[in-house]
C-alpha cells in the first residue's frame, strides 16, 4: 500500500521499479513501521498485531509475564528494556546495513541469467515444502506467468500481493463479524472509531475509480 501511495504522489511516478529512490524508501520504512507497531497492542492489550508478535507473545507467557496494562506497572524493568533494545537493535541494523552495502551491490552485477534460475529454484523449494506437493509448484509457476503478464499490461503488482496475503484473513473477519451481528451490516458503523476505519477503507477502496470518473467529466 505505501508503495502504490507512493506511486500516485511521487512526481517520477511512472519510474518506479527501475530503482525510483521514493520506491525503495516508501515500503522499507513502512515495513519498518509495521514490525514495531505490532508489538503495541501486544504489550498493551495482550493482542498480537503480527505472527512475529504471536510468537513473542507466547514467549512471554511460558516465562510467566501477562502482557497487558498491569505489565507496564508490575514488570516495568522488562517493558523499558525490551524499548531499548529495539531502539539499539534499530542502530545495530543500521551499522550491518552500512557496512554490507558494497556487498549487496555486487550481488545486482551477477547476470539475471544467473540469478533467474536461483530464484526458481529457492521459491520451488518453499512452494514444495508447504504441503509436499507438486500442485503447489504448478500453482506457483502459473502465477509466475499470470504476474509477468500483467506486468507487460501495465497492471500494478502490489495490489495483487496484498490480496493474496490478506484475503484470506479478511474474509474470515467479515465471515465472523456478520455472525456476531446476525447478518447486520451496521455492526461497521458500531460506533465513531469503527465507522471512521470503515468509511476510510470504502474511501480508499473507491477513489481511483471516482478520480477517474472525475477526470472523464472534466474532459468530457
Amino acid at each position: 500500500m505505501s508503495y502504490g501511495l507512493a506511486k500516485k504522489m511521487s512526481k517520477d511516478g511512472a519510474k518506479f521499479g527501475t530503482g525510483q529512490l521514493e520506491g525503495v524508501i516508501a515500503p522499507e520504512t513502512a515495513a519498518h513501521a509495521a514490525g514495531t507497531a505490532a508489538l503495541l497492542p501486544m504489550l498493551a492489550l495482550g493482542i498480537p498485531g503480527s505472527p512475529t508478535a504471536a510468537v513473542l507473545l507466547g514467549g512471554l507467557l511460558i516465562w510467566g509475564l501477562q502482557p497487558g496494562p498491569l505489565l507496564f506497572v508490575e514488570q516495568k524493568d522488562f517493558v523499558w528494556g525490551l524499548i531499548a533494545s529495539m531502539y539499539l537493535g534499530n542502530l545495530a541494523g543500521l551499522i550491518v546495513v552500512l557496512t554490507c552495502v558494497p556487498l549487496f551491490a555486487a550481488i545486482l552485477r551477477v547476470p539475471f541469467s544467473i540469478i533467474a534460475p536461483i530464484i526458481i529454484v529457492i521459491c520451488a523449494i518453499g512452494a514444495y515444502t508447504v504441503h509436499n506437493a507438486m500442485l503447489d509448484i504448478w500453482l506457483m509457476l502459473l502465477f509466475g506467468v499470470v504476474g509477468y503478464v500483467f506486468k507487460k499490461l501495465d497492471y500494478p503488482l502490489a495490489p495483487l500481493v496484498l490480496a493474496l496475503v490478506l484475503g484470506d484473513r479478511a474474509e474470515d473477519s467479515f465471515r465472523q463479524s456478520m455472525l456476531i451481528s446476525q447478518g447486520d451490516v451496521s455492526v461497521f458503523f458500531a460506533n465513531a472509531l469503527v465507522g471512521t476505519i470503515t468509511t476510510l477503507a470504502l474511501t480508499l477502496l473507491l477513489w481511483p475509480a471516482g478520480a477517474k470518473l472525475v477526470e472523464r467529466i472534466r474532459h468530457g
